[in-house]
């Protein structure tokens, strides 16, 4: 929202007057689009951390506070009062959906479940050791060949085609990932059941085989739940701006989320709860004690990292860590699992928690650190640790990428640069080809 403030900018000996923005939550930016126009330089912003990239009312995250809220909802009553089907709903419509719009979107999320068979036949064509996250972002990204009718969104296209588009895209990912899994371990497919709520449906094609079926648990279903719900948004991360800048070229919704996917399963990012429960097995292989391995990321002047411990963003205790945490500790006593990991990860964070160089350096606890013990005890393996994080952060995805578009200031995303190469030369004679 436009305030009476300006901030002025004196550049080679001339003023220029730029708006002052404030959010709903006060938070304050400086318009300078039209900064290149007045004075003809450009702003230089490494991996944009002073850049706001658009104008957005899906998430508020204040990383100095420790606050995360989705449509003004805060992640910690949604993780305990919600299902992630609900706050899909919230992040994709921005408001929860009453008795009927619920059982529509459910209804709508078991229809679409299934994929064209054609698309079974694709997994077999992958190697056996494909990576989960390889044959996602392509499966995804073929969805826009089967259903091309609804692969384009436009602004003036009724709300009931754009929760179609969603829901199908949301069960039918949910579809995929259990098959990328049930091909890397050779075992035949399972396909969803429509008596089974969604993440009810997603462990049953995980877990169960023609010979044996899945026996849910609810703690187990409660902490899936959690999970993807506090994965589901996250603000403008690394992956949620790759679909927002994907989007810009009006490419399909498919094919922007093909390159969230990408995105998200780099090791700085959504690979990250994977690296964490590398880092411990290593603690553990290596014969040394937690307080060794802390001592030697110490001195390692950054060759070393520990991973789970701090964020680009929060300055404290991650909020969905501290929610993770509590239901990890519920799924192992339910399930009777008594995990070395975990004794190990809790001794590792009271370490880093009283030791001043991590707390002076902001490094706390963030979201992957528990994450993966979870995933560990229900049964999920290491390589789709960042699948199930691209199915929570799904509905966050859609939600950005329908809100760029109905954005009145959409336009197609072109960052600029500043060129350090070298002048204009030509190729000198003896550097010519004598033939073409």
């Amino acid at each position: 929202m436009p305030t009476n403030e300006t901030a002025t900018l004196t550049f080679r000996g001339k003023t220029f007057d730029f708006p002052v923005l404030t959010g709903t939550e006060n938070e304050v930016a400086i318009d300078i689009s039209k900064l290149r126009k007045h004075t003809g330089a450009v702003a230089l912003d490494y991996g944009y951390v002073n850049t706001g990239a658009c104008k957005s009312a899906i998430t508020y995250l204040d990383g100095e506070q420790g606050i995360l809220r989705y449509r003004g909802y805060p992640v910690e009553d949604l993780a305990q009062n919600s299902r992630f089907v609900e706050v899909a709903y919230l992040l994709i419509n921005g408001r929860m959906p009453d008795k009927n719009e619920r059982e529509q979107w459910s209804a709508l999320l078991n229809r679409h479940s299934m994929m064209h068979e054609d698309m079974r036949h694709f997994f077999y064509s992958y190697p056996e050791r494909a990576h989960p996250m390889a044959i996602l972002s392509a499966m995804v990204v073929s969805l826009s060949t089967f259903y091309p009718e609804l692969s384009q969104h436009r602004p003036e296209e009724p709300d009931e085609a754009i929760n179609i588009a969603a829901t199908r895209l949301m069960s039918k990912m949910r579809t995929i990932a259990a098959f990328s899994y049930k091909k890397s371990i050779g075992e035949p497919f399972v396909y969803p059941r429509h008596d089974l709520k969604y993440c009810a449906n997603f462990l049953n094609m995980m877990f169960s085989s023609p010979v044996c079926s899945y026996e849910i648990k609810p703690e187990v279903l409660q902490a899936l739940n959690i999970l993807l719900i506090l994965h589901a948004d996250h603000e403008q991360n690394c992956s949620t701006s790759a679909v927002r800048l994907v989007g810009s070229a009006r490419v399909n919704l498919y094919a922007s989320v093909g390159a969230g996917i990408c995105a998200l399963w780099g090791p700085l990012h959504g690979g990250a709860n994977q690296m964490v429960i590398n880092m411990l097995e290593d603690i553990a292989a290596s014969g040394k004690s937690v307080q060794q391995y802390v001592d030697d990321v110490k001195s390692s002047k950054g060759g070393k990292l520990l991973y789970g411990f701090g964020h680009r963003v929060y300055k404290t205790y991650d909020p969905r860590a501290k929610i993770i945490k509590a239901s990890c500790d519920r799924v192992l006593k339910a399930l009777k699992i008594n995990d070395p990991m975990l004794d190990m990860a809790q001794e590792l964070e009271s370490i880093a928690m009283r030791d001043e160089y991590f707390i002076s350096r902001n490094l706390y606890p963030n979201v992957d650190f528990y994450s993966g013990i979870i995933y560990r005890a229900i049964g999920i393996p290491k390589e789709m640790f960042t699948v199930m994080f691209a199915l929570g952060r799904l509905p966050g995805w859609i939600a950005q990428w329908k809100e760029s578009r109905e954005d009145p200031m959409f336009k197609l995303q072109r960052p600029r640069q500043i060129y350090i190469g070298p002048n204009v030369r030509m190729v000198k004679e003896a550097e010519r080809t004598s033939e073409l």
